[in-house]
C-alpha cells in the first residue's frame, strides 16, 4: 500500500469517527431532555427553544464552513469543528441558564455543523468513484454513536448523574477528534489529498449553481426529512414517558433501537443504493418510514416497535439525497454541501422546535404528528424530483 493510499484511508477512519461524535453528542438532546426539564423546571417550548439555538448554530456553520472548506481544507474545518464542541460542551455543563444554553448550545451546533460539511466533502474528495456507498458507511457511524447515546444518558441517569455532568463527559470525544487532526500524523503527510474539483469559490457560480430550480427542490426534501428525523430523536423519549406510560429504561430502549435501525439501514444502503438507484431508494424509504410513524401514533403501545423500526426505513435519504445533489456539481463541492445543509440545519431546527411549540398548546400527542406531516411533504417532494 502506497503512503498516499495510506494516508487516504486514516483520513476516512477520521471522517467515520467524526460522524460517530457527531452522531453521539446530537443526539444527547433527547435522552437529556426530560432530566433537563425536570431538573431545571423549563416547560416544553423552552425545551424546544434550548434545541433551536444549537441548530441556529448547525445553520450558520454550515453556510460559513462550506466556504471555508473551499479555501483550508476539509481537514482544518473538521479540527476547528472539535474545537467548537469543546467550549460548548464544557460551557454547557457549567451552566444553568436559560438564555446562556441557547447560546452554549449554539456553539456545538457550530462544531455539529462543521462536521456535517468537513467530513462528508472530505469523504467526496476521497472516495468521488463511488459516493453513495461512502455516504451511506459514513452515515452509519452517526448512526452507532445515536444508538449508544441513550443507552449511556440512561445509565448515566440511574447512577445519580447531574445532566450537565453528562455533557461534560462526552468532551471527551471532541479531544479525540481535535487529536486526530491537529498535527499530520506520518500516515497523513502535511500534503493534503487534494481533489480535481478543490478551487477557490467563485461566489457568483455557487450562488447561480446553487439556486437553480431544480436544487431547491433537493433543499426542500432535505430540510423536511431532517425535520422528520431529528424531531423523533429529540422527543420520543418525552412521548413514550409521558403519554404512552414507559419508564426511562423502556423508552431509552425503543430510542436506541431507533438509531440501531438507523445504523443498519445505512450499512444495508451502502451495498445496495447503487444498484437499486437513489431517487427510487428515497421514495420507499419515506413511505415506509411514514407509515411506521402512523401506526406507531395508532396502534396500540405491544407496537411501539414501530416508531424504532422508522429508523430503517429513513435511514439512507440523508446520505442519498446528498449523493444525489453533490453528483451535479463538479465545483466548488464544499460550497454546495455547505447551502445543502443549511437547509437540512433549517429543518433540525424547525422540526424539534415545531414540536415543543404544539406540545405546549395541544399535548405530544398533537407534537408527535408534527413529524408525521414533515414527511408526507418530503413524500411529495422526491415523487416530484423524480418525475
Amino acid at each position: 500500500m502506497t503512503e498516499v493510499s495510506r494516508s487516504n484511508w486514516v483520513l476516512t477512519c477520521g471522517c467515520f469517527l467524526s460522524f460517530f461524535a457527531f452522531g453521539f453528542i446530537d443526539n444527547l438532546k433527547g435522552p437529556i431532555l426530560p432530566e433537563l426539564l425536570h431538573a431545571e423546571q423549563f416547560t416544553m417550548s423552552q425545551g424546544g427553544t434550548i434545541f433551536l439555538g444549537a441548530y441556529i448554530g448547525f445553520i450558520v456553520a454550515t453556510l460559513l464552513t462550506g466556504v471555508i472548506s473551499d479555501l483550508v481544507g476539509n481537514r482544518r474545518v473538521l479540527l476547528l469543528s472539535a474545537a467548537c464542541l469543546i467550549f460548548g460542551l464544557v460551557g454547557v455543563s457549567q451552566s444553568d441558564s436559560f438564555w446562556l444554553l441557547i447560546l452554549l448550545m449554539g456553539c456545538i451546533g457550530l462544531g455539529l455543523g462543521a462536521v456535517e460539511v468537513g467530513a462528508n466533502g472530505l469523504i467526496l474528495e476521497l472516495h468521488h468513484h463511488n459516493p453513495g456507498r461512502y455516504l451511506n458507511l459514513l452515515a452509519t457511524f452517526h448512526g452507532t454513536g445515536s444508538f449508544l447515546v441513550p443507552l449511556y444518558v440512561a445509565a448515566l441517569i440511574h447512577w445519580n448523574w447531574r445532566w450537565q455532568s453528562i455533557f461534560l463527559s462526552t468532551a471527551t470525544l471532541a479531544v479525540g477528534l481535535a487529536a486526530i487532526f491537529v498535527w499530520p500524523s506520518p500516515l497523513t503527510p502535511q500534503r493534503s489529498i487534494q481533489s480535481p474539483s478543490r478551487s477557490k469559490p467563485r461566489f457568483r457560480e455557487v450562488l447561480a449553481a446553487g439556486f437553480q430550480s431544480p436544487m431547491g427542490w433537493y433543499y426542500l426534501l432535505i430540510s423536511t426529512y431532517v425535520a422528520v428525523e431529528l424531531g423523533v430523536a429529540a422527543w420520543l423519549m418525552e412521548y413514550l414517558q409521558q403519554v404512552r406510560g414507559q419508564s426511562v429504561n423502556q423508552s431509552s430502549f425503543y430510542l436506541s433501537a431507533f438509531f440501531v435501525m438507523i445504523m443498519l439501514g445505512r450499512l444495508m444502503g451502502s451495498f445496495v443504493v447503487e444498484r437499486i438507484g437513489y431517487h427510487r431508494v428515497v421514495t420507499v424509504a419515506l413511505i415506509g418510514g411514514g407509515s411506521c410513524l402512523l401506526l406507531g401514533m395508532l396502534l396500540p403501545d405491544s407496537m411501539l416497535f414501530l416508531f424504532s423500526l422508522s429508523g430503517g426505513f429513513f435511514s439512507i435519504v440523508f446520505p442519498t439525497v446528498t449523493a444525489i445533489a453533490t453528483s451535479k456539481h463538479k465545483a466548488n463541492v464544499g460550497s454546495m454541501l455547505g447551502i445543502l445543509f443549511t437547509f437540512g440545519g433549517l429543518g433540525g431546527a424547525i422540526g424539534p422546535w415545531l414540536i415543543g411549540i404544539v406540545s405546549q398548546w395541544g399535548g405530544l400527542t398533537a407534537g408527535m404528528w408534527v413529524p408525521l406531516g414533515f414527511c408526507i411533504v418530503a413524500l411529495a417532494t422526491s415523487v416530484i424530483i423524480k418525475r
